[in-house]
């Protein structure tokens, strides 16, 4: 079964009240553009990541607000900044590397919630079966382009009803890659 696979650059998500610390009371997001996933969008507003050694500016926040706050990074953008951030699944933030977050209206220190978005493939229930895999199976992709063809291991599945079938990659990853549109899953 071929895939869509999407590289995922570094964004941040925030919580209600960490998006009113950075752009003030009340603040929404705005949104952008639709990604892949239903529900989830690119928002206008951009936060300053700051780490030990240096910062990125102008980095996207991903909406809806969530209940925890966490951003995702490439290794490189990780070390390029002075941080060792865990490679882990969205939402395993606990014992991460911290950062600050700057907004225009303020600025938030994260005590944790920098990753390394392990790398991994949405499926609906319906593909997922297709496909003959299971939630949170591991399982290796191939893709690539030109002169760029590999095989990504440690790929998880995630299965949801409330997912559109998709592999996302980091920019590190998409780069080893040639920049790959589509995967095939391997057992």
């Amino acid at each position: 079964m071929n895939i869509l696979v999407e590289t995922s650059a570094r964004h941040v998500h925030v919580t209600k009240e960490t998006l009113e610390t950075l752009f003030g009371a009340g603040y929404e997001l705005t949104v952008k553009k639709m990604l892949s996933q239903p529900g989830q969008y690119a928002s206008n507003e951009r936060v300053t990541v700051v780490g030990p050694k240096k910062e990125l500016a102008n980095v996207s926040i991903l909406g809806p607000c969530r209940s925890a706050d966490q951003v995702e990074l490439s290794a490189t953008d990780a070390r390029s900044i002075g941080l060792t951030a865990p490679v882990r699944e969205s939402g395993d933030v606990a014992g991460s590397a911290g950062c600050k977050l700057v907004g225009p209206k303020g600025e938030v220190e994260l005590k944790e919630g920098v990753i390394v978005a392990m790398r991994h493939v949405h499926m609906t229930p319906a593909d997922a079966e297709a496909a003959g895999v299971t939630d949170k199976q591991i399982v290796k992709v191939a893709c690539g382009g030109e002169g760029r063809k590999l095989v990504f291991d440690d790929v998880v599945i995630r299965v949801s009803p409330s997912y559109a079938t998709a592999m996302h990659i980091d920019t590190d990853e998409s780069n080893a890659a040639g920049g790959p549109k589509e995967g095939e899953i391997i057992k």
